[in-house]
């Protein structure tokens, strides 16, 4: 039977209507919210000609010193191979387009990002948050996952709204202002969340310079952000001999962990010094040459993931690289990515503190990161509910282990639901 309502109050359900569609066409204004396509083609043809034209040595000057002086000839000399031969920007590009782009305009910058929603009206909202040199691209592989159904340890069923933003200066999202900080990403994109997308709560994962953003956001949007995951934090890793005047155990996973900290320390952060002080000569140096982007950028891809990359469960393979290289080539945002080092000189903090917030915060260490942080040490952060140590994966959770990143971001929900 049909409901049946007198002339005023249709009067009014009609007013009520029409005031709801002109809030959402104001807010949906207010950000030049509409939806976007990848279209890279054209930068095509441009690209193939510098990579088959580009000349590498014919043979490494000193073959036996190994990854810590950078990405090897003949490593280098296969990607560009593959690159110039059988890789299919078409075909990665309508991949990408499978999920749903969009862009809006937040205190004048361009944020790009993907929003992926469940069918369950009670999803939760999780904003995914990648760095250098990485992109969107690297969450691609979890995010259908999450918004699909799973059933909690306490048989919950969870799925989640998943947003993955572009930072600002990396591919498709706009070059900020020279003075801007990770802190102002954050608020941007706590806008993004809550009043572009209407969130009034929502979860955070970061990893690298993601970690940064999601931290500002857990520590100073703590309202709003109710859980937070990380992968990596914004606070210098203790050095070796500190964990052990701290009478801190480690396993035999945080041993190797261990190990490549120490050798990132002492080895391994030239490309940050340079990006830090001199971003202009490195991003200018290689902005028009892609192969030059491929052995700065693939060499981290290289050397910072699990040595077993590419093989089950890690998707990271060269065709992952290629993409990702690719995106920062065609978007021509190597430049503009490189400068957010210069912009944060003091990314990792040196005096841990606790973020005023009781918002659950879990952590997962993966093998072979770049960085170990011990459960003591992650503790001093945040409410710290949950540590993981993982002997598979590296620093591209997204890629390098994807399952792992989808059961841990799904065992936020635990401390939200249960």
């Amino acid at each position: 039977m049909g409901l049946s309502l007198n002339p005023t109050a249709r009067l009014a359900v009609a007013i009520a209507f029409a005031t709801v569609l002109v809030a959402a066409g104001a807010t949906t204004n207010r950000f030049d919210l509409k939806p976007f396509k990848i279209d890279l083609t054209g930068g095509i043809p441009r690209l193939k000609c510098l990579v088959n034209s580009t000349r590498l040595p014919g043979k490494a000057i000193y073959p036996d010193a190994g990854t810590d002086k950078g990405i090897e000839l003949e490593t280098l000399r296969e990607l560009r191979t593959e690159w110039a031969t059988t890789f299919d920007w078409k075909v990665q590009q309508a991949e990408l387009n499978q999920f749903e782009h969009f862009t809006a305009v937040i205190e004048g910058q361009t944020v790009h990002f993907v929003h992926e929603k469940s069918k369950a009206v009670d999803a939760i909202p999780v904003i995914l948050l990648h760095g250098w040199p990485g992109s969107f691209q690297e969450f691609l592989p979890v995010i259908e996952p999450l918004t699909q159904p799973s059933v909690s340890a306490t048989g919950k069923t969870v799925s989640f709204n998943v947003v993955v933003p572009s930072l600002p200066g990396f591919v498709f999202s706009s070059a900020p202002p020279a003075n801007w900080t990770v802190d102002d990403t954050a608020r941007i994109f706590n806008t993004l969340m809550t009043e572009v997308l209407g969130y009034s709560t929502y979860v955070v994962h970061g990893t690298d310079w993601g970690s940064s953003v999601a931290y500002s956001l857990y520590s100073s949007f703590n309202t709003t952000v109710r859980a937070a995951h990380f992968t990596f934090l914004p606070f210098f890793p203790p050095a070796a001999q500190e964990i052990a005047e701290n009478n801190i155990t480690l396993s035999d996973i945080q041993k190797v962990t261990e190990q490549r900290s120490i050798s990132w320390n002492t080895t391994g952060t030239g490309y940050d010094i340079e990006q830090t002080t001199k971003p202009n000569d490195i991003g200018l140096a290689l902005y028009d040459s892609p192969v030059g982007q491929l052995a700065w950028i693939g060499g981290k891809f290289k050397l910072w993931s699990d040595p077993r990359a590419g093989t089950p469960p890690s998707v990271l393979n060269n065709t992952a690289i290629l993409t990702s290289v690719s995106l920062y080539y065609l978007t021509q945002s190597f430049l503009s990515s490189a400068w957010i080092y210069a912009q944060n000189p003091n990314f990792f903090k040196t005096v841990y503190t606790r973020a005023p917030t009781d918002a659950p915060l879990l952590f997962s260490q993966y093998e072979y990161n770049v960085a170990l942080w011990p459960e003591e040490y992650v503790a001093k952060v945040g409410n710290l509910v949950s540590y993981k140590v993982y002997d598979f994966g590296g620093h591209f959770a997204g890629l390098d282990n994807p399952p792992s990143l989808i059961e841990d971001i799904r065992n936020v929900a635990k401390y939200l639901l249960d």
